[in-house]
């Protein structure tokens, strides 16, 4: 019984460290909450919520997301460490007006064409795009493995400070696929969370900077960590 008892609370404790890891920084209204991008995959999901509060207005952090991609503004995350996998990422030290604009259907690569052999990369497809609050990427068969969304979504709070959050859903699958869905997904949570913390952070620090700056407008260049 005692053996029985360390195994469950085992179970328990490694249960609320996995969800705490799935939610980081987000808190228990913005996990609850129904966004933008939640009613494209339908069915049991697995749901993860990440945030940081960004000092700034909406309109900047918005300007700084809205350039990501691997052939554009990065993906603001450890570019070392994506580089060191040959993903060829450079993060945007400025705003480019270049950048500023995505359409529904519109690719937003996070791989490059010829990476390890896949001849297009990787890209997400864009759902969903209501500036300054809701960009959504979605994944879907036949062009992707998986059955899901990637929603970054700007809450403003005040004029100048807002909530940043990066929301995933993927679909859960069934039999052999499920078992090894739910494998891989435990397998990744780790790494997913460190790259979308500092991809959260990354938007953060420039959006922030550039609103300590109003007299150099926004987008001016920074000096950021690669």
């Amino acid at each position: 019984m005692k053996a029985l008892t360390v195994v469950g609370a085992a179970v328990l404790a490694a249960g609320m460290a996995r969800a705490r890891l799935r939610n980081w920084g987000a808190t228990r209204e913005e996990v609850d909450a129904i966004h933008h991008g939640d009613d494209l995959v339908a069915g049991p999901v697995t749901t993860s919520t990440y945030a940081v509060t960004v000092q700034a207005p909406a309109d900047t952090v918005w300007s700084w997301l809205v350039q990501i991609g691997q052939d554009r503004g990065g993906m603001y995350s450890y570019e070392w460490l994506e580089n060191l996998f040959g993903l060829d990422i450079h993060n945007a030290d400025r705003i480019h007006e270049e950048w500023q604009l995505l359409a529904v259907g519109d690719a937003v690569r996070v791989v490059p064409r010829g990476w390890l052999g896949m001849r297009e990369g990787y890209a997400f497809r864009v759902a969903l795009v209501d500036p300054p609050r809701a960009l959504v990427l979605r994944q879907q068969p036949p062009e992707h493995p998986w059955d899901s969304t990637w929603a970054f979504l700007v809450v403003p709070d005040s004029a100048d400070h807002c909530r940043l959050l990066s929301r995933s859903r993927t679909a859960k699958a069934s039999g052999v696929a499920g078992i090894a869905s739910l494998v891989a997904a435990a397998l990744m949570e780790p790494v997913i969370l460190l790259m979308t913390r500092r991809m959260l952070v990354g938007i953060k620090s420039r959006a922030e900077h550039d609103a300590r700056r109003p007299q150099a407008g926004a987008g001016s260049a920074i000096g950021m960590p690669r």
